[in-house]
């Protein structure tokens, strides 16, 4: 049986199969207040031609706009992927209480993969879990590159 963690992990999952399925980087991400999906977000970077449209940053905005404020203390966020520095800046700045990711990010993560912004004395740092379904995560990352290469070699 899954725990309340996973099952939002899953959706998040979800998310980023959407993702490859419309060929953007499988990154998938929810924010839950109160045991409620409030924000959901996938990359849409190629889509929208936008450097800022990743999965973090399309969540935090549904989620601001359903709750009319930009304060999401209350809120935690589910993502596939370790967040970036851009990602992991928002949310620092949204004040969300805690972070929860799949896989880990060793070429751009900023919660422990690179660096771990969450560690400096910023005010109102999340609290951080990593590897919540790392290998389904993981994994939906592995298969999506591994169609790109296949791809550029066929």
């Amino acid at each position: 049986m899954l725990t309340q963690q996973e099952l939002f992990m899953e959706e998040a999952l979800h998310l980023a199969r959407e993702a490859a399925a419309a060929g953007e980087v499988p990154v998938g991400c929810v924010i839950v207040r109160d045991g409620e999906i409030v924000g959901r977000g996938r990359n849409r970077r190629e889509e929208k031609q936008a450097t800022a449209s990743h999965a973090e940053m399309e969540a935090i905005a549904e989620a601001n706009s359903r709750l009319g404020t930009w304060r999401l203390e209350d809120c935690e966020l589910y993502v596939t992927l370790e967040p970036c520095p851009m990602c992991a800046g928002a949310i620092l700045n949204a004040r969300i209480r805690r972070v929860w990711y799949g896989a880990r990010d060793e070429a751009m993560g900023a919660c422990g993969g690179v660096t771990n912004l969450y560690m400096e004395a910023f005010p109102n740092r999340p609290a951080l879990v990593g590897g919540i379904l790392e290998e389904p995560c993981r994994g939906v990352l592995a298969d999506f590159f591994a169609a790109l290469r296949q791809k550029k070699e066929g």
